[in-house]
C-alpha cells in the first residue's frame, strides 16, 4: 500500500491502521480457537496505544494488554472497555484506580496484598491473573512459592475480594524456535496450572504465547495468546521478513528533505568527520535525528528518496542526518531533492524496513519503532469514526 504524505508535516510517522487490522485478523485465524490479546504497551510500540487498541478490537482482538496500570487507565479514560490486563507494578502503582476501572491485574506475589487492600477499600472484587515464572527470571512467582500464592489468592476469593481470572507466564527464547528451553517452560506452566486447578481455581484464561510462540508453537496457545510486535507487522524471527509471515508493517517513518547541496571530493560529513566524500557529489539533509529516536549507533542506516535507496553518510546528529546521493550537479536544478520525501522505513515495496535499521544499529525491530519520539507526529490512515 502506498501512503501519501500529510501536508504541513516536516517529519511524520504514518500509522496504517488497516495494516494493523490485517495483522490482528491473521493472528485470530492462526490462534483459533484460542483468543488474541493485542498488546499495546509502550504507547502501542510507538504507534499510539489508543488508536491501535481501538483498531485491534475492531479486527477481533478479545483482550488488550499493557505493562503498567497507568497505561490501562489511559485506555479506560479513552472509553475503551475491552478486557485489559496490566502486569508490571511497583508498590506505588494505582491499584485502587485499576480495581475501580475494572482492569485485570497481573500478580506475581507481593502485589496480592495491595490488590486485596484496594478491593476491600472499594468494596469491589478485583480481577487478577496469577503469574508463574517458568524460566524467564523476571517477574512471576518462583515455583517454590507458587502453591502458597495460589492458596492465598483462593482465600481472598472466598472472601469475595477478588476473582482469579487467569494463570499466565512468559517465554524467554520463543524467538529462537530451535531452543529446548521453550519445551521446558511449557511443561512447567502445565504443572503450575494443574496445581492451581487442584486448589480450586476455575481458570477462565491460561496464556503464555507471545508473538513468536503464537507463530511457531501451537501447543502454547492454550486459551489466549498475547501478540505485541506481530500486530504492528514486525517479524520476531531473525532472518525472516514480515511478508513471509503474512504480516504488514504498520509504521512508515519519513521526513521532508531539508537541504540539497553540492560538495567537493574530500568533504567531511557530520560530527567526527567519519565519512568523507570520494568525489564531487550531492548531499541531502534529512531532518530526523537521535532526538526523534533514530539510533545514533547505527552504521549506514537505509534511506529511500524518490524510490532509490541510499545509506546515511556519517554520524546521525540530534536533529538531522546526511545522505550522499552519489551524483553531482543536481542541487540547483529541477532534479534537486529539496522538499522530497525521505523514507527511513515503512511497508511499501520500495521502502527500507525496520529490520534494516535494526541490523544497522545492532538491535531488534521492536526497539526501532518503539523509540520514535514524540517530536514526530503520528498520522493515522484508516481510522474509523
Amino acid at each position: 500500500m502506498t501512503i501519501s504524505p500529510s501536508a504541513g508535516y516536516e517529519r511524520q510517522a504514518i500509522i496504517d491502521l488497516d495494516a494493523l487490522r490485517h495483522n490482528v485478523r491473521h493472528f485470530v485465524d492462526i490462534a483459533h480457537p484460542a483468543r488474541v490479546m493485542a498488546v499495546v504497551k509502550a504507547d502501542g510500540y510507538g504507534h499510539g496505544a489508543i488508536q491501535c487498541a481501538r483498531a485491534a478490537v475492531e479486527a477481533g482482538a478479545a483482550w488488550l494488554g499493557v505493562a503498567h496500570l497507568s497505561e490501562a487507565l489511559e485506555l479506560r479514560a479513552a472509553g475503551i472497555d475491552a478486557p485489559v490486563l496490566a502486569w508490571l507494578h511497583t508498590p506505588s502503582s494505582p491499584f485502587p484506580a485499576a480495581v475501580e476501572a475494572g482492569v485485570d491485574i497481573g500478580v506475581s506475589g507481593w502485589e496480592l496484598d495491595h490488590v486485596v487492600a484496594a478491593a476491600r477499600e472499594l468494596e469491589r472484587p478485583a480481577r487478577v491473573h496469577l503469574k508463574i515464572d517458568t524460566g524467564l527470571g523476571r517477574n512471576g512467582c518462583p515455583p517454590e512459592k507458587w502453591e502458597a500464592l495460589v492458596s492465598s489468592a483462593m482465600e481472598h476469593q472466598e472472601e469475595g475480594l477478588l476473582r482469579v481470572v487467569g494463570i499466565f507466564s512468559h517465554f524467554a527464547v520463543a524467538d529462537e524456535p530451535e531452543r529446548e528451553e521453550t519445551d521446558s517452560q511449557i511443561e512447567r506452566f502445565r504443572e503450575a496450572v494443574a496445581v492451581a486447578e487442584d486448589a480450586g481455581v476455575d481458570v477462565e484464561v491460561r496464556h503464555m504465547a507471545n508473538t513468536p510462540a503464537t507463530l511457531s508453537r501451537p501447543d502454547s496457545h492454550f486459551d489466549l495468546v498475547r501478540v505485541g510486535a506481530g500486530i504492528f507487522g514486525l517479524s520476531p524471527f531473525a532472518g525472516q521478513k514480515s511478508a513471509e509471515l503474512g504480516l504488514r508493517p504498520a509504521m512508515t517513518l519519513k521526513a521532508t528533505v531539508a537541504g540539497c547541496k553540492e560538495v567537493p571530493a574530500g568533504q567531511g560529513v557530520s560530527y567526527g568527520l567519519r565519512y568523507t566524500t570520494t568525489e564531487p557529489t550531492t548531499l541531502a539533509l534529512v531532518p530526523l535525528g537521535y532526538a526523534d529516536g533514530v539510533p545514533r549507533a547505527s552504521d549506514g542506516g537505509p534511506v529511500a528518496i524518490d524510490g532509490k535507496r541510499y545509506q546515511v553518510s556519517g554520524r546521525i546528529a540530534m536533529d538531522q542526518l546526511v545522505v550522499d546521493l552519489k551524483t553531482n550537479g543536481i542541487a540547483d536544478t529541477e532534479k534537486s531533492v529539496l522538499g522530497h520525501d525521505a523514507v527511513l522505513f515503512g511497508g511499501g515495496p520500495d521502502d527500507p524496513g525496520a529490520d534494516d535499521w535494526a541490523e544497522a544499529a545492532n538491535t531488534i525491530n521492536y526497539e526501532i519503532v518503539t523509540r520514535i519520539g514524540s517530536r514526530v507526529p503520528r498520522i493515522y490512515v484508516g481510522e474509523t469514526e
